[in-house]
């Protein structure tokens, strides 16, 4: 298993490890986090659900999910979905902060890294994401961090009791 720690100036990107269980546990269940999520993010967020968390990402290769790490602390997490059949060469990315590091550009230094990271070590032509609609932080982050709306998936997604609307946002290498 290869080591990847990206230092950046405000945070460190690195695999996820079991001491980070206490940490992961306290910024992910707030609801302020996981309303803004897929439902495969669990809200409550519990000891279990970070156990098994860790436990599926810690040791995988090649490395897909990182650790936002400020201060010695996990307080988020990014991550790049590989896409099946002939989408294969695109990669989808996800993310999520503790809401006290909110509003300090972590966020979209830690996306812009991962990114890079993703261009030279995958065989990738696109990286997308999918924001609801209502997280216009998240959006902006995507913005800073060099991708480009793409457009509005209008009623695509179910949270929460309502439909919502999704943007999706891609990072596109012409060239590829």
């Amino acid at each position: 298993m290869r080591t990847v720690e990206i230092e950046l100036e405000h945070c460190m990107l690195r695999r996820w490890r079991a001491g980070d269980l206490a940490s992961l546990v306290c910024h992910a269940d707030n609801r302020s986090v996981s309303g803004n999520l897929r439902d495969r993010f669990p809200a409550p967020y519990t000891e279990q659900d970070g156990r098994a968390w860790i436990e599926q990402v810690a040791g995988e290769e090649p490395l897909y999910n990182f650790a936002i790490v400020v201060d010695g602390e996990a307080v988020g997490g990014v991550g790049l979905a590989p896409q099946p059949d002939v989408h294969r060469r695109s990669l989808e990315i996800g993310y999520w902060l503790g809401e006290p590091y909110w509003g300090r550009g972590i966020m979209t230094e830690a996306v812009a890294a991962v990114t890079g990271y993703a261009l030279e070590a995958h065989d990738v032509c696109r990286i997308f994401a999918a924001v609801f609609d209502g997280n216009p932080a998240s959006a902006r982050v995507l913005e800073k961090a060099g991708y480009t709306f793409e457009g509005r998936l209008r009623r695509a997604v179910h949270k929460d009791g309502r439909m919502r609307d999704q943007l999706v946002y891609a990072y596109v290498v012409e060239d590829g």
